[in-house]
């Protein structure tokens, strides 16, 4: 059993909805952001979410998108983001943490080196945007086989022909994408999310996190009531990148976790 694993179990046994955060690793710098990524489970963060920077992130919107370049100016890298999570392990054994973001620079590290030194930096699974379900011999079984979790999206255009391809090698949990479109370019609505929640789990015994357009504490509340919880990247994202201090960008998380675990 992974950490994801265990902390769903922990949640489900609670009656409690996930709460999920995004931040990129090395925004604006290495010590900031471990600074940030450390505070997180005490505001309230079940699974952390920590973007790997990248030159072009397709998927992301503006926020995200700035928030790599912020991370590769100050010399952002692989290696350094896995030491991120590494420092991090020294002080916190149990809370989750997801690498996301694209395949270039793990298949440029190769991706058996890749697999064990995320392992080793304690690294619990893999969200990785570009790489289809045709292309799951490339990382998802191996990281599977190394005893990582591989989560995959789903999106509005998952129809029922292609939901059970998505889902074949999937584990840990499945990200909803709420919207059409890059990250931090619409608003969720509830109405919207809810029955296509529904479908997916029918069709998946993993638990359903919704991400995407959340902003707030009542989207948040909102969402994770329809579904087994909520992710929040680009509004805590922009926090960071007003410059706010650390404790005050916490602050901002708590509320949302309070929205979420308020479901």
């Amino acid at each position: 059993m992974t950490r994801i694993d265990a902390t769903f179990a922990k949640l489900k046994a609670e009656g409690r909805r996930a709460f999920v955060s995004y931040i990129m690793a090395g925004d604006p710098d290495v010590e900031t952001s471990l600074e940030l990524m450390k505070g997180l489970p005490a505001a309230g963060v079940d699974i952390i979410e920590l973007g790997l920077p990248f030159t072009d992130p397709m998927a992301d919107g503006p926020t995200i998108q700035e928030a790599g370049q912020r991370a590769l100016a100050g010399g952002m890298t692989l290696q350094k983001t896995l030491d991120m999570v590494a420092e991090f392990r020294k002080g916190d054994d149990t809370t989750p943490v997801v690498l996301m973001g694209y395949y270039n620079p793990i298949y440029s590290r190769g991706v058996d080196r890749f697999l064990a030194d995320a392992r080793t930096a304690g690294i619990d699974g893999l969200i990785i945007v570009d790489l289809p379900p045709e292309e799951d011999d490339e990382l998802c079984i191996p990281a599977g086989r190394a005893g990582l979790n591989f989560i995959r999206l789903a999106t509005p255009t998952t129809d029922d022909k292609r939901l059970p391809t998505v889902l074949q090698n999937t584990s840990g949990f499945v990200y909803y994408v709420s919207i059409t479109g890059i990250t931090g370019a619409a608003v969720a609505q509830a109405v919207d999310v809810a029955p296509e929640v529904a479908r997916i789990q029918k069709a998946a015994s993993l638990p359903v996190i919704v991400g995407f357009g959340i902003r707030t504490p009542e989207t948040a509340r909102e969402i994770a009531g329809v579904a087994d919880g909520c992710v929040v990247g680009s509004a805590i994202v922009a926090e960071m990148a007003k410059g706010r201090p650390v404790d005050e960008v916490l602050a901002f998380v708590a509320s949302l976790a309070e929205g979420a675990h308020s479901a």
